[in-house]
């Protein structure tokens, strides 16, 4: 494991994870990931800024030898790949004491079982003097879970992250690499983990605005030595406006919902709407949940499978219930024969969705010339309601 001198002050400690592609057992990870702890050797006190990845423990521990005792360890985050190796750290040095939310402190104790009186909580605004230099406290709850902070280093005016502002990319470089790469890989991971709290990012970046920040250093990817690079992208994704796009998630069995997926999405097309394909059996759920971040339609193809819905139609339908983008519109469209429970079913899956609820299409067998003709006029209110609301 390789460590990285920031400044004269701040070293990062990134585990590099290369080679997992799966994350929670359901996010993709193309590009592996890595997580990032942070050195700061105050005049006075030292600091250690999140953990690692228990699987990578052993790296992270050699790393940090080279380093000298540490007085304070902030758990910016109680996931465990940013907590994991916390018991470790205690028992390499046993006076350090961590520092976290008080919300966070029973998610530490019921995660890993440290002791309470290991952990001391701190207050949102809240500061902390090494000597020479101050970190202040910046409670940022739902990004992603309710007891997440940011730590602010003032004198060196680095933001220290964790979750927020992060990206699934294994890396060797310190700062984003290229540019391109990394905004593809942070809109990735802020689609799967950070759109379903937007309403509460809003009120993060407008805080973060009255900051001078010169790096933004997360725990996972690379740090932004141009932070306006990421916060520009966020304020994109969190404030702006869906774009006239309409995605077409859809699974099929014997071709009859992938028919009128392929005609929905040639009528679209017709009429001046970006349509996008996503077949639900064989897709990377991640490039689904990123073109979410944009979509002004979402339209669900789901077959039934004897009276209810196909489950990969489930899984899509929980995944945007999960995700909640900013759609303006939503449908469903699929085939049955002999009974079906699908569109109610479904429907009862969405409740988060703030989009407007298109009359569903839905046939019996293989569609007929009237049920593509139906599909036809969903893609005209969809066409006709993106016109209406401006977008592009």
């Amino acid at each position: 494991m390789f460590v990285h001198k920031m400044t004269e002050r701040v070293w990062q400690l990134p585990a590099v994870h290369w080679n997992r592609r799966l994350f929670d057992a359901l996010i993709p990870l193309p590009d592996g990931t890595s997580y990032n702890a942070y050195y700061i050797k105050g005049s006075e006190k030292r600091v250690l800024i999140d953990a690692v990845e228990p699987a990578l423990e052993q790296g992270f521990l050699e790393a940090l030898a080279g380093m000298p005792a540490v007085d304070y360890i902030i758990s910016n985050h109680a996931e465990q790949d940013h907590s994991g190796t916390l018991p470790k750290l205690l028992e390499r040095y046993p006076g350090a004491r961590i520092l976290a939310t008080p919300k966070a402190k029973p998610m530490l104790v019921n995660l890993l079982h440290l002791p309470e009186g290991a952990i001391q909580t701190v207050e949102d605004g809240e500061t902390l003097s090494l000597g020479d230099v101050t970190l202040e406290f910046l409670h940022m709850p739902w990004v992603h879970w309710p007891e997440t902070m940011a730590t602010y280093l003032r004198e060196e005016k680095i933001l220290f992250s964790c979750d927020f502002f992060g990206s699934h990319l294994a890396t060797s470089s310190l700062y984003v690499p290229d540019e391109w790469q990394a905004y593809e890989a942070a809109k990735r991971y802020y689609a799967e983990i950070m759109m379903p709290f937007a309403r509460h990012i809003r009120k993060h970046l407008e805080r973060l605005a009255g900051y001078d920040i010169s790096v933004i250093a997360p725990s996972h990817g690379p740090a932004y030595n141009r932070p306006a690079f990421i916060l520009d992208a966020y304020r994109e994704w969190v404030l702006g406006e869906p774009k006239n796009i309409a995605l077409i998630p859809y699974v099929t069995m014997h071709g009859s919902t992938e028919i009128m997926a392929h005609r929905l999405a040639d009528s679209l097309v017709a009429k001046g709407v970006n349509a996008q394909l996503f077949d639900l059996a064989s897709m990377d759920i991640g490039k689904l949940a990123i073109a979410m971040v944009d979509a002004g339609s979402i339209i669900l193809g789901v077959p039934t499978v004897e009276t209810s819905p196909h489950p990969y139609g489930v899984f899509g339908a929980v995944l945007i219930n999960a995700l909640r983008p900013k759609a303006k519109y939503f449908s469903i469209f699929g085939s049955y024969l002999w009974g079906t429970k699908a569109v109610n079913t479904i429907q009862s899956l969405v409740t988060n969705l703030s989009a407007q609820f298109i009359e569903p299409v839905y046939v019996r067998g293989l569609p007929r010339k009237e049920d593509l003709e139906a599909l036809d006029r969903m893609a005209e209110q969809i066409a006709q309601g993106h016109r209406a609301a401006g977008l592009r």
